[in-house]
């Protein structure tokens, strides 16, 4: 994997995990708007740190580990 194709990678998520924060901001306002209604909101954050969990952080993971290997397979070869 070239260098920048992982920064490119890393910063798409980066943006993803804004983008979700965002909704997630916007969407507890909507449910605030005049109401007091904290189940709605427990809900929507629920939901937003489950979808940063499985959207942002699992790939994450995943590309971490691949750079991790191959700066070891690197290691070895010299």
């Amino acid at each position: 994997m070239k260098k920048k194709s992982i920064g490119v990678t890393v910063g798409g998520l980066i943006l993803a995990s804004a983008v979700i924060w965002g909704a997630v901001i916007v969407g507890c306002s909507f449910a605030l708007k005049g109401t007091e209604c904290y189940n709605e909101i427990q809900n929507i954050l629920i939901g937003g740190v489950g979808a940063h969990l499985i959207l942002i952080w699992g790939p994450m993971g995943v590309l971490f580990k691949k750079i991790k290997e191959s700066k070891t397979e690197e290691n070895i070869k010299e």
